[in-house]
């Protein structure tokens, strides 16, 4: 299983998150707080806090989707 970070910033960018998890032929998971969501639901994307970072946990490799998630990182900046 691999843990990434990542931010949507907006519906628009949730549909994406949801079209491309739909093309995973594997299990792909957003947490946020103690809520777990299938990435492969709209509804269930939609209802999360999208003004928050969401861990997507994932167990497989597609390089679209790689790269969909390096394009939504999540970065903490400490200053």
């Amino acid at each position: 299983m691999q843990k990434r970070q990542i931010m949507l910033n907006g519906i628009e960018d949730a549909k994406s998150f949801v079209t491309m998890a739909n093309k995973c032929d594997f299990e792909v998971d957003v947490y946020y707080n103690r809520m777990i969501i299938d990435a492969k639901s709209i509804l269930g994307v939609l209802s999360l806090d999208l003004s928050q970072p969401l861990t997507v946990e994932y167990a497989g490799h597609l390089a679209e989707w790689e790269a969909f998630l390096d394009d939504h990182s999540h970065v903490t900046v400490v200053a």
